[in-house]
Formats: C-alpha cells, sequence, structure tokens
C-alpha cells in the first residue's frame, strides 16, 4: 500500500481538479451535463484513481490504476481543446489546464516506470 497524500501527482491532480471546477463554472448552462460534466469528471479521475490504485496490494496493480489516470489527464486535454475552440475558454486558459494535465501524465508516467519498470502502457 502506498501513501497517496504523500505523492506529489496526487497533489498536484487535486489542484488541476479545482481549476477545472474554477474554469468550467462560467460554461454554459446548457453545458451541465455535456463539456462540463465530462470534463469534470476526468479530472477528478485522476486523483480517485491515484487514491484507489495506492490501496492495492502489489506495485503492478497499483501502476494500472495510475494508466487510468493518465487516460483520464489526456481526456481532460481533449475536452479543454474542444472548450476552447468552442470559445468557452481563452487559449491563455485553456493552456494553462492544458499544461498542468500534460505535467500530471508525465510525472505518472514516472510513477510507472518506477512501480512496474517492464509495464507497457499507452503504446509506449
Amino acid at each position: 500500500m502506498h501513501n497517496y497524500k504523500e505523492l506529489k501527482v496526487w497533489q498536484k491532480g487535486m489542484d488541476f481538479v479545482v481549476a477545472v471546477y474554477a474554469a468550467t463554472h462560467v460554461f454554459p448552462k446548457d453545458e451541465l451535463y455535456g463539456l462540463t460534466s465530462q470534463l469534470r469528471r476526468a479530472a477528478v479521475s485522476i486523483p480517485a484513481n491515484i487514491a484507489e490504485g495506492a490501496g492495492c496490494d502489489s506495485d503492478a496493480e497499483f501502476a494500472r490504476f495510475l494508466d487510468f489516470s493518465i487516460r483520464s489527464s489526456y481526456e481532460c486535454v481533449v475536452h479543454l481543446q474542444i472548450a476552447e475552440r468552442l470559445g468557452y475558454l481563452n487559449k491563455e486558459k485553456a493552456d494553462t489546464l492544458v499544461a498542468a494535465a500534460e505535467e500530471i501524465s508525465k510525472m505518472l508516467v514516472g510513477l510507472i516506470r518506477h512501480y512496474a519498470p517492464n509495464r507497457k502502457y499507452l503504446g509506449k
């Protein structure tokens, strides 16, 4: 078992969730059950999967949940790009959030390499 609260990537994931909620607060109300919900759920999945994986019995199983978190971070990037194209986010805000999601995914790749060095993930 791992203490997920001490992991910098979990902490950054939690900060990312707060930033996503703040950014989506201004999305149109008709997007509440669309893009707003999708982006928020994908963002929440990042630290949630890290925490869930931390309770696993093996490092390989933990790495599997880290992989889920990476996928959620990639999903967030796409949702953020869509939000920018639709004019819900300005370029600067979208770029800042995309950069945060990409930083988190890189940190997760590093953790996977540490805990499951032979694991193949996301085609890499």
